[in-house]
C-alpha cells in the first residue's frame, strides 16, 4: 500500500479501538439488563435519573452525549414502561421535564450490584491503569 494512505489503515485509527471496546464493554451489561427489560442506554438514563430525580431533555442529553432524536423514543419506551414521566415545563413549554417515578426508582435496587457484577469480571486492567483510561476519555470528549 502506497505511503499515502497509511491514514486509512485500521491499525491506526484511535476510533476503532474505542468503538469495539465499547461494544465490548456494553455487551457486558447484556446479560444482566435483558431480564429488566433494559438496554445500556436506557440503564444510563436511569442513572441520571436515580441521582437527580427529574431534568430537563437538554441536559439528559448532555450529560449523556446522546441527541435529542436518540433521546426522544428511548424516553417514549421508559415512559411506556412507566419508569420515567415527560411533562412540559411550567416556565416555558418548549422544555421537557424527564422524571423518575416510583417504579423507575424501584429499579435502581434491582441494578445495584451490577456494577460490582462487572467488576469481578476484571477488564485487564489494573486499577491504576483503568483511572488513567477513565481520565483520558473524560479529557477527550469534555474537549
Amino acid at each position: 500500500m502506497a505511503q499515502e494512505y497509511e491514514q486509512l489503515l485500521l491499525k491506526n485509527q484511535l476510533c476503532f479501538p474505542l468503538y469495539a471496546c465499547g461494544r465490548k464493554i456494553v455487551g457486558r451489561y447484556t446479560p444482566y439488563l435483558k431480564p429488566l427489560g433494559l438496554t445500556y442506554t436506557q440503564y444510563i438514563v436511569l442513572m441520571v435519573l436515580w441521582e437527580k430525580e427529574c431534568v430537563n431533555v437538554g441536559q439528559l442529553g448532555e450529560i449523556l452525549h446522546l441527541d435529542a432524536g436518540t433521546l426522544t423514543p428511548l424516553l417514549k419506551r421508559l415512559e411506556k414502561a412507566g419508569y420515567v414521566t415527560r411533562k412540559r415545563s411550567k416556565e416555558d413549554e418548549r422544555i421537557t421535564m424527564v422524571g423518575i417515578t416510583p417504579d423507575g426508582a424501584a429499579l435502581k435496587e434491582k441494578c445495584k450490584d451490577i456494577p460490582l457484577q462487572l467488576a469481578k469480571q476484571g477488564n485487564g486492567l489494573t486499577m491504576e491503569e483503568a483511572r488513567e483510561m477513565y481520565r483520558l476519555l473524560y479529557k477527550f470528549l469534555d474537549n
